[in-house]
């Protein structure tokens, strides 16, 4: 006598995971969501925190041109601070942040910049929040705010 399970609890089994399954996938739908929010939020902190420690150390070291960039031309996002020497020469900085943000368009949770100077981040793929480097600041530049990144 082989033991073994019979169609019938097979069936069930799957019958169950099924319902189960149809229940908890969209209760996580939000949540995916949210989890992107935050990240755009703690990445836009970063960033905002790394251009005040750059705008003091460069005063400290008594240049006074300002921060123009948040990117030379590489493939992240933010890479290096690009600033303005008192002779108005530019040149370049240290790591905006210390891990890689990578760019990419149209899915949520990403960032995306063309000049290093105006970067938009992807809420979903038809929504999205655009940020202006603008006088040594990292500004919210959306039509009506981008409050839940912002706050």
């Amino acid at each position: 006598m082989k033991k073994a399970f019979t169609m019938i609890e097979l069936v069930f089994v799957i019958a169950v995971i099924g319902i189960l399954s149809a229940v908890a996938i969209p209760k996580l739908a939000p949540i995916v969501g949210s989890a992107h929010t935050v990240k755009g939020k703690a990445t836009l902190s970063s960033v905002r925190g790394a251009i005040a420690t750059e705008k003091q150390k460069l005063l400290l070291q008594g240049i006074f041109g300002g921060i123009t960039k948040l990117r030379n031309g590489s493939t992240g996002v933010f890479t290096k601070f690009v600033y303005k020497k008192n002779d108005g020469t530019s040149t370049t900085g240290s790591n905006v942040l210390e891990y890689d943000v990578q760019s990419c368009t149209g899915r949520s949770g990403c960032w995306h910049t063309d000049d290093g100077i105006t970067y938009d981040f992807y809420k979903t793929a038809s929504k999205k929040c655009t940020f202006k480097l603008v006088n040594n600041r990292f500004k919210d530049e959306t039509t009506g705010g981008c409050t839940d990144l912002t706050q």
